[in-house]
């Protein structure tokens, strides 16, 4: 595969996708497809072909389009008409209002915040590709970015590009990208890797899953591009097997760019060999941690291991390694093809580029979303979210999953950087955005959050495998109402050890719901503690005369 192999693929695909009078976008993603979006697919498909409208309609699966509480989702191109909770007896109705007017009971408002407030960028192509089909992201600019970076720059020089991109871990750490790429390749080993960190296990989070089912082949071309930066000739995605539809498509695309030549042995002829291989994790939340996930990758218990040595100097079997999470390779090949100063843009001094968020919980609109760094939360929870539903009032909106904390009211006019959100209790996480209207108690949230990293504590380190469970034993007493005020001091005190304490970042994060809900809504705590009743007068009179 060559520049000039990569240009005839891109025409001869678009040529044919454009020469259609409508394409038929049907959402594939899993919660679509739990809506039997396939079988609208098929039913489509087949009164296409009954029709004999072959030659003007095309039919084809994409990805996730975003506002998952409408699905199952169809577009109609070039026309832009967005339809809501189609089911498979629509399709003819669908087909028939083809050149006439759109079906108005299923159509959708385009016009909305949802959808003009977001700036896409990790999710550019999501809702468009055909995930299953190579030639369909080539259609889209696919592997551009690939092959301008391994047959016209340096390693150096894409460091560079990514190191002014400003580009930080969408994981959670938010450590500066360019800088841990710098790290790994000024290693001097023969033999050094590359991780897709696709171990997603937040409660409510599907960031990662729906770029993997919906684009996976925009994380095969970012990991290439790492990897001939850093000087790595082999990858692994580590993904939850949890995630089938997003492995059995990641195979897939792992598989049909090794057979034109995008991966594996001297690729586009310049002497650099990469090849990926996928490694299920067996859903073990401490495994996200990326000394944890190296241990299980290389077949042992998912333990986090002391820092330093760090993994660009000692990672997998003992190599440099270069470990970033789905939405951060993501990003990276409109780095290369647009130039770093054009991503950094878009954010604020210290956070740039866009963050892709699962908006979940009280909110009128569910779904994922793109959204610049730098808007508030409540632009996100009141503009896209479209509010709390059926009357009730919002209360908070939890970021970050069980490391982050829960934002009250008075602070939703916080800009969304990682920065911010560090300084008022919570943080950016992976992604996870959880909304909380007021019938929901925050000792339950907190105690829910403490339970599940409770359980899903490696035990290594006492302080988080003794002090989440001791927390747990103490949320408790209050929700039941049997607390005192020095198990309140307890509390506080046992947080803050558990998270000056703990070896990695699931313990030294775990606190994080909890103190952010004493901080904010310390008296849902006060209300339920004991109050001890003062002995009558009367009593201890009698007590005094029976002495």
């Amino acid at each position: 595969m060559n520049k000039t192999e990569l240009e005839n693929i891109y025409l001869a695909e678009h040529e044919k996708q454009t020469q259609y009078r409508y394409r038929i976008n049907i959402c594939a993603g899993t919660g679509c497809i739990s809506s039997n979006s396939e079988l609208i697919l098929k039913e489509l498909t087949d009164q296409v072909k009954e029709r004999n409208l072959q030659d003007a309609v095309l039919v084809k699966k994409v990805g996730c389009m975003g506002l998952c509480a409408a699905g199952p989702i169809v577009k109609i191109e070039p026309q832009g008409i967005l339809y809501k909770g189609v089911k498979p007896e629509d399709a003819t109705e669908i087909l028939d209002h083809l050149d006439t007017d759109p079906v108005e009971r299923l159509l959708m408002d385009t016009n909305i915040p949802f959808f003009n407030r977001q700036k896409k960028n990790a999710l550019e192509n999501s809702g468009k590709v055909n995930p299953e089909k190579i030639e369909d992201y080539i259609a889209h600019n696919g592997y551009k970015a690939l092959v301008k970076a391994i047959t016209t720059m340096t390693p150096e020089k894409i460091i560079t590009e990514v190191k002014e991109s400003g580009l930080r871990g969408r994981g959670g750490g938010g450590f500066p990208t360019g800088t841990k790429w710098g790290l790994v390749a000024k290693e001097t080993a023969p033999q050094k890797y590359v991780i897709c960190n696709a171990d997603e296990g937040d409660p409510g989070a599907f960031m990662d899953r729906s770029v993997l089912e919906s684009d996976p082949h925009v994380i095969v071309e970012g990991m290439a591009i790492a990897a001939f930066a850093v000087g790595a000739s082999e990858g692994y995605v580590y993904v939850r097997a949890e995630y089938p539809l997003a492995v059995k498509r990641l195979r897939a695309a792992i598989k049909q760019a090794e057979r034109i030549g995008l991966l594996g042995e001297n690729i586009c002829d310049t002497g650099f060999s990469f090849n990926i291989k996928l490694r299920l994790g067996a859903g073990a939340f401490v495994c996200g941690e990326e000394t944890a996930l190296i241990a299980s990758a290389e077949g042992e218990t998912g333990n986090p291991r002391p820092r330093p040595p760090f993994p660009a100097q000692c990672g997998l079997f003992g190599c440099p390694t270069l470990i970033n999470n789905v939405e951060t390779f993501a990003n990276v090949p409109s780095i290369i093809l647009n130039g770093g100063k054009w991503f950094a843009q878009t954010g604020t001094e210290s956070s740039k580029g866009t963050k892709v968020f699962a908006l979940t919980g009280k909110i009128q609109h569910t779904g994922l979303i793109e959204v610049p760094m730098g808007i508030t939360l409540r632009e996100i929870v009141y503009d896209i979210g479209g509010g709390v539903p059926d009357g009730q009032k919002f209360k908070a909106i939890q970021t970050g999953g069980p490391s982050g904390g829960c934002i009250p009211e008075e602070m939703l006019d916080t800009p969304v950087d990682y920065e911010s959100l560090k300084s008022i209790g919570s943080m950016m996480g992976s992604g996870g955005m959880i909304v909380i209207d007021d019938n929901t108690d925050m000792v339950n949230m907190a105690k829910f959050f403490i339970e599940f990293t409770m359980e899903e504590s490696c035990g290594k380190c006492a302080p988080c495998r003794i002090g989440t469970a001791r927390i747990y034993q103490l949320l408790t007493k209050f929700v039941n109402r049997k607390a005192t005020e020095q198990d309140l001091a307890e509390l506080e005190d046992l947080c803050e050890m558990v998270k000056e304490t703990s070896l990695c970042g699931l313990g030294k994060t775990a606190p994080n719901p909890v103190l952010s809900a004493l901080r904010y809504f310390r008296n849902e705590f006060t209300d339920k503690i004991i109050k001890e009743e003062p002995i009558p007068v009367e009593f201890m009179i009698k007590e005094k005369v029976a002495v």
